[in-house]
């Protein structure tokens, strides 16, 4: 029956027996590497028989000490820790088993900690764990934050899937992650791919280093509005956001997403960021997937709307078409609202077409957004 060589034996429990913090197994060059509170030791090893029955012993040996049985990590237990379920208390001796698996399973749970996130990263230093690690507050305001920051950052070249790339720039938008030239240099990368656009939109939606001027009128309606704004008026205080510099950025931004997104996960990221930043005017019977049908009953539920009607009740003297902008302004804000990916789903759902064929595709969505961002940046005034 195959056992450990005497040697490799001995030489890991000293190891194990040294107050080591965490373990990762070279299957390559067969190293096992330990990290104590001392730094970091090394054991090779030499197998005895085949390469993949020795690891297993190995692996057994680290189980025992670790968890008390050589049984290791649960293969079934993989899907349950990717979702980020809890795997209990002791997820510290998880990163005792050399398993791969395991220290994925401590970079997706919700109990990590800032401790754990460092052990962990020196375990297994992929750009997946980094970005779970990082959705955790504790790990995320720690500096081994802009440690996993920093890396994922200078792999982003290396990322070429649309939905990967947009995930990594949100999670590094967090708040004192990232400074403000990398920051730019991230959202200068939408010249040449709009899909760095949406974390931004996301993260950033009254912020964007595309700062621009506020809309021209944007002073004479905050004097006639900022009080019922103030006072709690939805849709004053929507109004005032998206004529300000902020919001008119936000839209150029999201204009250009929507025009000529890649692909779907592009398109639908960009129809949530969009809705997501006029939420508060998103109305709770809410649940038309059909642009003709929500269009038109977007009438109906604006002339039933408090807010909007107190707003168009304040100028009476204003002339007919004056008073016709303003209205459209408001609607255009409740229909945007209303029209996330569920609006597009439809459509995605009976394609699998990217780029132009795509977006040809989408444009009895995209068609109608765009109409109701022109109305909000004063285009054709």
């Amino acid at each position: 029956m195959p056992e450990l060589s005497s040697e490799d034996s001995l030489r890991l429990n000293v190891l194990l027996a040294n107050g080591v913090q965490a373990i990762r197994i070279d299957e390559t060059n067969m190293t096992l590497h330990g990290l104590t509170g001392r730094g970091e030791a090394s054991v090779a090893l030499h197998p005895t028989g085949r390469k993949e029955q020795y690891l297993r012993l190995v692996r057994e040996l680290l189980s025992s000490h670790a968890l008390g049985s050589p049984g290791g990590f649960p293969i079934y237990l993989r899907q349950w820790t990717r979702s980020g379920q809890p795997m209990g208390e002791n997820l510290d001796k998880l990163l005792l088993l050399g398993e791969p698996e395991a220290v994925v399973s401590v970079a997706y749970s919700p109990k990590i900690t800032a401790e754990l996130a460092r052990l962990a990263w020196w375990a297994m230093p992929v750009a997946d764990n980094a970005r779970r690690m990082l959705e955790r507050e504790c790990v995320a305001k720690d500096e081994i934050g802009k440690v996993l920051a920093e890396f994922l950052i200078e792999h982003l070249p290396f990322e070429n899937q649309a939905h990967v790339q947009m995930d990594t720039v949100r999670i590094v938008l967090h708040p004192g992650l990232i400074d403000e030239a990398a920051r730019l240099r991230l959202w200068n990368k939408a010249s040449r791919d709009n899909a760095f656009y949406v974390p931004f939109l996301q993260r950033l939606p009254d912020s964007l280093p595309g700062q621009t001027t506020a809309r021209a009128d944007h002073e004479d309606v905050a004097a006639g509005i900022e009080h019922l704004a103030t006072a709690g008026n939805i849709y004053a205080a929507a109004l005032l956001r998206v004529l300000s510099g902020g919001g008119q950025a936000f839209l150029r931004a999201a204009e250009d997403v929507i025009t000529r997104p890649a692909n779907q996960d592009v398109a639908i990221a960009a129809f949530n960021a969009l809705a997501a930043y006029f939420s508060t005017l998103r109305p709770e019977e809410s649940g038309i997937v059909e642009v003709e049908a929500l269009l038109a009953h977007s009438d109906t539920l604006l002339a039933r709307n408090g807010s909007a009607q107190e707003i168009l009740a304040l100028a009476p003297e204003l002339r007919a078409e004056l008073r016709a902008e303003l209205r459209a302004e408001l609607r255009a804000m409740l229909i945007l609202a209303q029209m996330d990916a569920e609006i597009a789903r439809s459509i995605l759902s009976r394609t699998t077409a990217e780029g132009t064929l795509m977006r040809r595709k989408l444009e009895p969505v995209t068609g109608p957004m765009r109409q109701q961002i022109a109305v909000l940046r004063g285009v054709g005034k």
